[in-house]
């Protein structure tokens, strides 16, 4: 059984509603703070509150700080050795280090200027400190085995930041979350910050808007602002009894309906999607409108290589539109060997379920090669592999 933490940022993340929400989850507030003071730096408190955003309750969590006037700002080297002077656990420390990470390389980026000399004019404050070891802290608290998160909301508008007037997102913003998919326009202010971004950026391992767990317990962190839209981080804290033999990953199905190609072509088609890297490909013979013979091409393959699926599907059949679904693949382990007979050499591959052999597979192309070179039966040489492979074994 897994436990799994899932970030559902509908309306955005910052630090002061990932800290809400991840108390709102369980994580004790007065451990919390008990924690943060091994920083052994003065001048703020974290304040946490109960209160509602358009009817949903949730926890306010504020760092305040208590003399803004004398907030200094601060350089990376300055807070690695504030976190690594700390009494915080090793786990703790690595984590906060390198959420802050990507804010210095986000800012290096855009201002162009080594990593060590980025002015932190705002994850060096104080309340930004102590968003991110908060945010590892809670993490570690709650010890779970995988997080997972939605595609991120990042608002819109404007943003007034060290660089001006900007559009949301803010530079870093953009920049931290390069690869990672986002959304935008739901609302008209600043949803997600540098802060926030950090923070799935560094502990998320997969953004999926495929949620295929059982909820446990959901937390809520409320955001400052108060709209139509609920200013909320929502997160769910889950579990997933998944086998550990059977691997899973995300994965895309394109299909699309034809009844005007040449059955010759699909041979050629089917082949430039597998050279493309496509798991599987097969036709489906279907009935459409009017009670037209047709075919149902389709096409499953790993998300990031769908663009290149449909450019192909689009440039070599008369296919004019196509349907894609987001799924999950599990596939079990498997093994590649090279078994020698005595009529060559075939590639074999296995599979295997807790810790067991449950199916064997010559490669078809060898044994058809070898059935052409030495005129006998596929199944001839198939069962020839099978032999040398129990004789091998014993």
């Amino acid at each position: 059984m897994q436990r799994i933490l899932y970030y559902d940022c509908f309306a955005g993340v910052s630090g002061d509603m990932n800290l809400g929400a991840l108390i709102h989850l369980g994580v004790d507030p007065e451990y919390l703070k008990s924690e943060l003071e091994k920083l052994n730096i003065e001048g703020f408190l974290l304040e946490i509150k109960e209160d509602k955003r358009r009817g949903i309750s949730g926890i306010k969590a504020d760092v305040v700080i208590e003399n803004p006037e004398n907030e200094k700002h601060r350089h990376l080297h300055h807070i690695e050795t504030l976190v690594n002077d700390s009494g915080l656990p090793n786990r703790v420390k690595t984590t906060a280090l390198n959420i802050f990470k990507h804010v210095a390389v986000a800012e290096a980026k855009v201002h162009n200027i080594p990593i060590q000399k980025v002015h932190f004019h705002e994850v060096g404050a104080l309340d930004s400190i102590a968003d991110i070891v908060g945010a590892a802290i809670c993490l570690d608290y709650l010890k779970v085995d995988k997080v997972l998160s939605a595609p991120v909301q990042l608002g819109g508008g404007t943003v007034k930041c060290a660089h001006g007037i900007m559009p949301v997102p803010a530079p870093a913003t953009a920049e931290i979350l390069k690869n990672i998919p986002v959304r935008t326009g739901l609302v008209q202010y600043e949803a997600t910050t540098p802060t926030g971004a950090a923070i799935l950026a560094e502990t998320v391992d997969e953004f999926t808007s495929s949620i295929n767990f059982d909820i446990r317990k959901t937390g809520y962190g409320l955001g400052t602002i108060d709209t139509e839209i609920p200013n909320v981080l929502r997160v769910f804290l889950a579990e997933i009894d998944e086998d550990e033999d059977v691997i899973q990953s995300d994965a895309t199905l394109l299909e699309c309906n034809i009844d005007d190609l040449s059955p010759e072509n699909y041979e050629f088609v089917m082949d430039l999607l597998f050279d493309a890297g496509a798991s599987d490909v097969w036709i489906e013979n279907i009935i459409m409108k009017k009670s037209r013979p047709a075919s149902k091409l389709c096409v499953l393959c790993a998300q990031g290589d769908s663009a290149k699926m449909k450019a192909i599907l689009f440039s070599n059949t008369s296919t004019i539109g196509l349907r894609e679904t987001i799924l999950k693949k599990n596939a079990l382990p498997r093994e590649e060997k090279t078994v020698t007979t005595s009529l060559g050499d075939v590639k074999v591959k296995q599979c295997f379920y807790k810790g067991k052999l449950v199916n064997t597979k010559p490669e078809f192309e060898d044994c058809k090669r070898l059935a052409i070179e030495n005129n006998v039966s596929l199944q001839s040489v198939r069962e020839l592999v099978l032999k040398s492979l129990e004789d091998g074994s014993k």
